[in-house]
């Protein structure tokens, strides 16, 4: 089996939707010409022409609202943010238009698409581009919400949303796009909604998505070193959560920790918190611990970001507390 970067994984998954499917096409600032701000679309203007991969002006909103109307009238738009902090520009298209049409049409109408790009921290990129919006987007009915942490995983998601009839938003990450790992040659799709666990344990459970996955697995293999077995969870999507796995995780480690890069207030940890206090509240050992950023705008000092957003020993931290021995 081979091994590819992230980028290439989703490359590979739009190249063949795109063969597959006469109606997909892709959408966005730089995607054609240039071959993709971060170079995911690498060569698709060559082969699949300007009529499918289309370059568009920095107007969000304006071709959100064109992707929407071409979903509703039988296309599948992939439509690219060059940041999801510029979703922000389009989110009226996205929430009032391409989450609510079925419902609001009696399901005459839907709008099959994929907004997608990265998301989150990528450095010094300041607090209007280092922002995490997935709470936001799976707190939409309608909505669905990917949020990949390794190239296998990304390409058989991305495969599945493109087929989703349902508006996708897959949420990538700028410092995961080199990131390498073996990826089938022969076709595979990832069910949307369904968590995979990265590594078994049964003294605690953490709960990850994202490129925070990194942080998590890190963070586990510290602690088995200390002797500590914590199993690590991969939602993989936030909306549907997979709330059955972390259930049943926790009955077996009775001890739970959420990392996820969001600020605290409503983030998806919250959400986990309340599920598992709810659903399995008599076998927890200790109280849920999250793992969030600090509830403030992203600075710019290097420093800051590091003691802002969660990291290692932040994880290491929360997962000695549930378990009394910080």
């Amino acid at each position: 089996m081979r091994e590819i970067q992230f980028r290439e994984a989703l490359r590979e998954a739009l190249n063949e939707e795109m063969r597959r499917d006469p109606s997909v096409f892709l959408m966005g600032e730089e995607v054609a010409e240039y071959n993709g701000a971060y170079k995911v679309s690498q060569g698709l203007l060559a082969e699949f022409g300007p009529e499918r991969v289309l370059d568009t002006p920095i107007s969000e909103l304006g071709f959100a609202g064109i992707g929407v109307g071409a979903a509703m009238n039988g296309l599948r738009p992939i439509i690219e943010f060059m940041t999801f902090n510029f979703s922000l520009v389009a989110i009226d298209q996205i929430i009032n238009a391409a989450a609510k049409i079925h419902s609001m049409s009696g399901g005459q109408y839907s709008a099959p698409m994929v907004f997608r790009g990265p998301t989150g921290n990528a450095g010094q990129l300041g607090a209007q581009h280092s922002q995490n919006f997935e709470n936001w987007f799976a707190n939409t009915p309608g909505l669905k919400v990917v949020v990949p942490s390794n190239p296998y995983d990304a390409k058989g998601l991305l495969k599945t949303s493109i087929r989703d009839n349902d508006p996708v938003i897959f949420m990538e990450s700028e410092v995961m796009y080199g990131d390498k790992m073996e990826v089938p040659e022969e076709e595979y799709l990832i069910p949307i909604g369904v968590a995979d666990i990265k590594h078994p344990g049964n003294d605690v459970t953490i709960v990850s998505f994202g490129k925070i996955m990194k942080v998590a697995l890190a963070a586990a293999a510290e602690l088995e070193k200390e002797g500590i077995s914590a199993e690590v969870i991969d939602l993989r999507t936030v909306r549907p959560i997979d709330y059955a796995s972390v259930v049943e995780s926790v009955k077996k480690t009775n001890r739970l920790v959420v990392v996820e890069e969001a600020w605290p207030l409503s983030s998806i940890a919250t959400e986990i918190t309340y599920h598992v206090q709810r659903h399995a509240f008599d076998y927890l050992d200790a109280p849920v611990h999250r793992v969030n950023s600090f509830d403030v705008p992203l600075p710019y000092a290097p420093t800051l970001i590091e003691a802002i957003l969660p990291n290692v020993e932040k994880t290491i931290k929360a997962v000695k507390a549930v378990m009394y021995r910080d």
